[in-house]
C-alpha cells in the first residue's frame, strides 16, 4: 500500500491551469450565457425558441463543470513531480505488460495531462492503478481485473511525467 496522500494527485501547473479556467467558467462565462438566456427570453415565445434552449444547455454544461473543479481542487493534493527512483506513484507514466500485451500510461488525474496528448490516464483509485501504486519497476503484481479474471501485470517502467 503507498503512503501516497487521498485525493487527486496534480502537479502545480495543472492545479494553476484549472483553477485559471475555474475562474473564466465562474465570471465571464458564466456571465455571457446569463446574458445569452436574457436576450433570447425577450424574444418572446420560450418553446420554439432554439437559441434560448442551447443557451440553456450550455449553461447547464457550465455549470457541470464548475461543479467538477471545484470538487477536484478542493480535494486535490499538489505536488512536485515525483521523484526518477523507479517507483509507480501519481504523476509518473508507467509502461507494464498484462496478458502478453505492453501498456503506457499515466497514473494520476486527466486533468495533469495536456489537451493534445494521447495518453491513457488512470486514476490510483482505479482499480489498475490501486494494484500498481507503490510498486517498483522489475516487480510483477497479481491483479484481480474487474470482470474477475486474474492477472500478472510486470512493472516495465516507471518515469515523472513531463508536462
Amino acid at each position: 500500500m503507498s503512503s501516497q496522500p487521498t485525493g487527486s494527485w496534480l502537479t502545480q501547473d495543472a492545479y494553476d491551469r484549472l483553477t485559471a479556467e475555474l475562474a473564466e467558467l465562474e465570471g465571464p462565462r458564466r456571465t455571457e450565457i446569463a446574458e445569452r438566456i436574457a436576450a433570447a427570453r425577450d424574444e418572446g415565445d420560450l418553446k420554439e425558441n432554439g437559441g434560448y434552449h442551447a443557451a440553456r444547455e450550455e449553461q447547464g454544461k457550465n455549470e457541470a463543470r464548475i461543479a467538477e473543479l471545484t470538487h477536484l481542487l478542493k480535494n486535490a493534493v499538489v505536488g512536485e513531480t515525483p521523484k526518477d527512483d523507479g517507483v509507480v506513484e501519481p504523476g509518473m507514466v508507467v509502461k507494464i505488460s498484462m496478458a502478453g500485451k505492453d501498456r503506457t500510461f499515466l497514473l494520476g488525474n486527466r486533468e495533469i495531462a495536456d489537451d493534445g496528448e494521447d495518453l491513457e490516464v488512470f486514476s490510483t483509485e482505479s482499480p489498475l492503478g490501486s494494484a500498481i501504486n507503490g510498486s517498483k519497476v522489475g516487480e510483477s503484481i497479481d491483479y484481480e481485473a474487474p470482470n474477475g479474471r486474474s492477472l500478472t501485470i510486470e512493472i516495465i517502467s516507471a518515469k515523472p511525467y513531463r508536462a
